[in-house]
Parts: C-alpha cells; sequence; structure tokens
C-alpha cells in the first residue's frame, strides 16, 4: 500500500540527507519527495510517497519522530487531505492534430505555457490521477519529455473526506 507522509522538519543542512537515509537502510523505496518552506522561519515540510504494510509504516513513522531535526510526521494516507501534484507535458502537436491537443487541454484545465511548430508544452496541476488520465490521453499523440514534481499534501482543516463524498449514482436517487 502506498502512504503519503508529511515530515515538518527544522531546516538544516543535512535534514534530508538524514531522512533519506533512514528509509534506504531500511531498504525502502521514496516513490515521490517533495520539499519546501513551511509556515514557520527555518522550517521545512517534506512530502513523501512510500510503499509498505501500515505496520512497517509505524515503525518507520516512529523512527523519524527520533530523528532530532523532526518536529511532526503525519501519515495522511487514512485522514481527510488535500493533495496536488504538477505536471510539464510537451508533447507532439503538428498542425492536423493541435486542435485536438488544444481540446484536452481544456477539459482537463491545464495551461499551454510553450508554443513551437510542432510541439506544446502543458502544465497541469491536480492529484495525481488527473495526471495520468491527461497522459495516457496524450500519449497518442506523442509525449515528448515529461516532468513532475511529486506529491505535495495537507490534512484538510474541515476535516471533510472527499473520497466518502462520492456517491455512487444509484444512492443518489429520490425515493418514489
Amino acid at each position: 500500500m502506498k502512504h503519503t507522509l508529511s515530515v515538518l522538519v527544522e531546516d538544516e543542512s543535512g535534514a534530508l540527507s538524514r531522512i533519506a537515509g533512514l528509509f534506504a537502510r531500511r531498504g525502502f523505496n521514496i516513490d515521490s519527495l517533495a520539499v519546501g518552506p513551511a509556515e514557520a522561519d527555518r522550517q521545512s515540510r517534506l512530502t513523501m510517497v512510500v510503499e509498505g504494510d501500515d505496520q512497517t509504516l509505524q515503525q518507520m513513522t516512529k523512527q523519524l519522530d527520533k530523528l532530532v531535526n523532526v518536529l511532526q510526521v503525519l501519515d495522511l494516507t487514512q485522514r481527510p487531505a488535500v493533495e496536488r501534484e504538477l505536471m510539464l507535458l510537451k508533447v507532439s502537436a503538428p498542425a492536423e492534430t493541435r486542435s485536438a491537443v488544444f481540446d484536452l487541454v481544456q477539459v482537463f484545465r491545464a495551461k499551454v505555457v510553450d508554443v513551437a511548430d510542432e510541439a506544446l508544452t502543458l502544465e497541469v496541476v491536480g492529484d495525481p490521477g488527473k495526471l495520468v488520465a491527461l497522459e495516457r490521453l496524450m500519449a497518442p499523440f506523442g509525449i515528448l519529455e515529461i516532468a513532475r514534481t511529486g506529491k505535495v499534501a495537507l490534512e484538510r482543516a474541515s476535516g471533510v473526506n472527499t473520497e466518502l463524498l462520492k456517491v455512487s449514482p444509484s444512492e443518489n436517487r429520490v425515493p418514489a
């Protein structure tokens, strides 16, 4: 199972190296890692996506908590959270297919950030599933390059889990 961890750390040299080393020593692969300044001065937030069972991740969380520079560790996997990722996608777009690419750009609320004679560079922000869907739909046009940031996530202050709000069509009917 994939887990999303949000780790708040003191912004000191070597902090990221110690965290990555902790995972590497235990044979864990970090699928995605995004790091940036946090809300307080001299603090950074790491968002990591790692694979493992609940028990192993619980042990890793305890190990992370023991590191000197780590201030907070949250496993957002089962918590209501907002998750986003950024992808830049360079796609082949000669004149004969360009309008079809533009149509998909609009559907996905992406942006065209660079235009060339035979290619377009797209910027899309959203949950990882949205990015994968756009990538799959663009594949037949010819993907030239991809760059992705990795997931960033924060726990929802509202506590509302949007996954629980998805209702099947049969549950949405009005009783007769």
